[in-house]
């Protein structure tokens, strides 16, 4: 029987094995931009759970934010960020982040994203910045409404290019392998090969995790099938300590229709003066935030979901009909031809919209360089926890994160490498006695009924009772699901699926942890804030001797 962390004895089957410097397990705006920055000192591989293209980054419309307008500061941006995260901002990564802005953006530049520019009086271009909730000015560049497509394909393209990048797609990481040698390094991790159905290992360097988020724990989510938590699991698993799960951003605006669940409405409509309304045209937002429609994701998603369940509605809804058909179409033309391709015409009817899961504000504990507790081991973009986002993120500080990030982390694995050994030796994966599963129900059964729970009991409004309920049916589910994983080869639903059940329990953990109502973490039983907020930190039992004592807020978890 395999061991469930990843400590393989001999292989009854020839094994497949991979040797590079730097393995990136994802292949989103963080990922690439790591490759990137590290292909010309040391050959990467990219792992890429689905096609190279299919990620949170391909979906974000809205933009990236820095500072570019003479008007503006990194002082009005770092003070918005601060605000909008409700006090728990850890304001030297927000200052670092905001500072870095400009110069990252810069660098995307170059690459050839296709930033949407405007003309000056004079004649002479500039980027055109539009405005978003919590944004005190226009500071995001932006694709029009499909930044995130834009900036997918370039990256890929400049990635494609470049020799020392090797792609491995529909791959799904299992986990990382700890060096028997040395304390607190990793020497790969265990692959699974989605096309020949095999399990491979990768030995490497340096390990980054750079594979996104984990909504698709909830019912209802604005992100593609391949958020599932994987890199804050197998960090988890791994030894290292995860903070504020509790955060999950709920983003305001998805289309409410049956054939497009998960298409989000970006909130740059609202900074273009979309307003939120009633079916019958009436505004509600200026009576929950004196900020109205521009109020942050926080605010506005606990709004509309408090005006659905006082009025018994299905969903609420999104006008921009008062604006110029022109302008519309021009700004938000992916938007306009998706509502259009559905029947509605925002140029003359209000958008049907509900809150879905959409952001994890947590993440794994990083430092300025993206390194975590292990000693090779990165973490960078959703998957992590700098402390830049606090207790809700301000909009389109996502993409700059990822940015920022990989290149402090490409920074100190390029000063590293010359003092750098090679992996040490790595047991082959070893699934002799383990067979094919003849119930795959029971996989699936799971997996609705961790989602439709979370959703329940974990979403926008949270108490303790429903708290209390999740984690009982996520420890039963737990060892059900660890049951089979090591009775049954391994598949990508049940990879996935082990995933999101560890991530649920951190997330319930947190949220149980925080007495108070803070940002978005909603529950009735602790309606106030707290005068001194502290971050929510877990640490695995196997590595409470290693770490520093003294941690705010720390509980010691059985992993």
């Amino acid at each position: 029987m395999k061991s469930p962390f990843a400590s393989s004895p001999s292989c009854s089957t020839a094994p497949i094995e991979h040797t590079t410097d730097a393995l990136i397990i994802g292949s989103g705006a963080a990922g690439l931009s790591l490759a990137l920055k590290l292909a010309d000192h040391c050959n990467v591989i990219v792992l890429s759970k689905s096609d190279r293209n299919e990620g949170s980054t391909r979906y974000a419309q809205g933009g990236i934010a820095a500072v570019f307008d003479e008007k503006d500061s990194i002082e009005a941006h770092v003070q918005d960020t601060l605000k909008a995260g409700a006090g728990l901002c850890e304001e030297e990564t927000v200052r670092f982040t905001a500072e870095r802005g400009k110069r990252c953006l810069e660098w995307l530049i170059k690459f050839g994203v296709p930033f949407d520019t405007e003309q000056n009086d004079d004649g002479s271009t500039k980027y055109h910045l539009t405005r978003e909730g919590g944004h005190s000015h226009r500071r995001i560049l932006h694709a029009a409404d499909a930044t995130g497509e834009a900036l997918q394909i370039t990256l890929n393209d400049a990635v494609a290019a470049h020799p020392n990048i090797h792609f491995f797609e529909r791959y799904n990481a299992i986990d990382l392998i700890a060096s028997k040698s040395r304390p607190g390094y990793c020497n790969g991790a265990y692959v699974w090969n989605r096309n020949r159905e095999h399990v491979e290992v990768i030995k490497c360097r340096y390990i980054a995790l750079a594979s996104g988020g984990a909504s698709k724990v909830y019912q209802y989510t604005s992100n593609p099938d391949v958020s599932s938590g994987d890199g804050v699991a197998m960090a988890w698993r791994a030894g290292c300590r995860v903070a504020n799960m509790e955060f999950n951003q709920f983003h305001p605006t998805c289309l409410y229709h049956p054939q497009a669940r998960n298409f989000l409405i970006t909130e740059a409509l609202r900074g273009e003066g979309a307003y939120l309304c009633h079916e019958d045209g009436t505004r509600f937002m200026q009576k929950f935030d004196e900020r109205g429609d521009l109020a942050p994701r926080d605010v506005v998603a606990r709004a509309i979901d408090f005006e659905m369940k006082r009025l018994g509605a299905d969903c609420m809804y999104l006008n921009i009909s008062h604006k110029p058909a022109d302008f519309i179409v021009k700004h938000f033309p992916n938007i306009y031809r998706r509502c259009r391709s559905l029947g509605i015409d925002i140029t003359r009817d209000p958008i049907p919209v509900v809150p879905a899961a959409h952001y994890s504000c947590g993440g794994v504990m990083t430092d300025f360089n993206a390194k975590t507790d292990l000693e090779n081991v990165y973490a960078i973009g959703e998957v992590a926890y700098t402390g830049l986002h606090g207790a809700n993120r301000m909009a389109s500080n996502s993409l700059l994160e990822c940015v920022v990030f990989a290149h402090a982390a490409a920074g100190h694995i390029i000063a590293s490498l010359p003092n750098s050994s090679a992996p040490g030796e790595v047991a082959p994966w070893d699934e002799s006695q383990v067979s094919n599963s003849d119930e795959e129900v029971i996989i699936q059964h799971n997996w609705h009924e961790l989602r439709l729970f979370m959703w329940d009991y974990v979403g926008i409004v949270r108490t303790n009772k429903r708290l209390e309920r999740a984690l009982r049916r996520i420890q039963l589910l737990s060892q059900e699901i660890q049951e089979y994983y090591a009775h049954f080869k391994v598949s990508n639903n049940l990879l996935e699926l082990r995933n999101l059940v560890t991530v649920a329990e951190l997330i319930v953990k947190c949220a149980m942890q925080r007495k108070e109502s803070r940002g978005l973490h909603y529950n009735l039983d602790y309606p106030d804030m707290s005068a001194n907020p502290t971050p929510s930190i877990l640490i695995p039992e196997k590595s409470k001797s290693s770490v520093k004592p003294g941690s705010l807020s720390t509980v010691i978890l059985d992993d």
